[in-house]
């Protein structure tokens, strides 16, 4: 997507947008355009062309920047400007951390009477649209899959607060990402260890799912470390 069709956009979400005075409205529309891998690593934010797209004022703008900062999927540079962030090994580290205390905590303490078929269709979907996505060789694809089937573990548990956190988490992640964009070899694996959580959460089996999750994360991890370091040494 070019940034001309990111500016349009936004354009339109600022027709819509029943809260644009408010700097959380803007962060939560920036964090969405960022999870959803709209805004790359390194993108400018520029005050004027944002400004002018969501119909809000500068001091609206820097507050969003602030609360975006805060989550460290921007970054300000002194004289430079505010730019997308772009995650460190020790942000790795620290976004891996939260998410084996909260997916599989999500999934072991979510009651078992939850987990029927409807609860788990949005698991199930993000299953089939990650398939679709790596017979076709998208590896975006598999990656926004993979972003939806994570956000809808932690749905589970049925918490707007935790689905808040997970938002700001999924954000980082998608700029960690970005350091495994042409690697199908990274995403693909993990299409079908979803799909065994999935299986797992139907057989009523939630303390295997919740150890698979949490090995996966790991070895997730050390595989995004070790890309990471790759590109730094070459």
């Amino acid at each position: 997507m070019t940034l001309a069709e990111i500016l349009d956009d936004l354009r339109r979400t600022k027709a819509s947008g029943l809260h644009a005075e408010t700097g959380l409205w803007v962060a939560g529309v920036l964090r969405e355009q960022i999870a959803a891998g709209r805004l790359a690593p390194g993108t400018k934010l520029s005050e004027e062309t944002l400004g002018d797209a969501l119909g809000v004022s500068r001091n609206t703008l820097r507050e969003a920047f602030s609360t975006l900062s805060a989550e460290r999927v921007v970054t300000r540079f002194p004289n430079r400007g505010v730019f997308v962030s772009r995650p460190t090994t020790g942000d790795i580290r620290e976004i891996y951390r939260v998410r084996r205390y909260l997916e599989p905590a999500a999934v072991t303490w979510t009651p078992a009477a939850d987990l029927g078929p409807v609860r788990l269709a949005p698991l199930s979907l993000a299953v089939e649209r990650a398939r679709a996505a790596r017979d076709a060789g998208s590896i975006p694809g598999m990656a926004g899959a993979n972003q939806d089937f994570h956000a809808g573990i932690v749905a589970l548990a049925g918490s707007e607060r935790l689905d808040q956190l997970m938002s700001q988490v999924l954000a980082e992640m998608r700029l960690v990402f970005h350091s495994m964009a042409e690697n199908a070899l990274f995403h693909a694996p993990y299409v079908d260890e979803n799909a065994r959580i999935v299986s797992l959460l139907a057989e009523g089996r939630q303390s295997d799912a919740a150890t698979l999750l949490a090995d996966y994360l790991v070895r997730a991890e050390a595989q995004l470390l070790a890309a990471v370091a790759a590109r730094a040494g070459g």
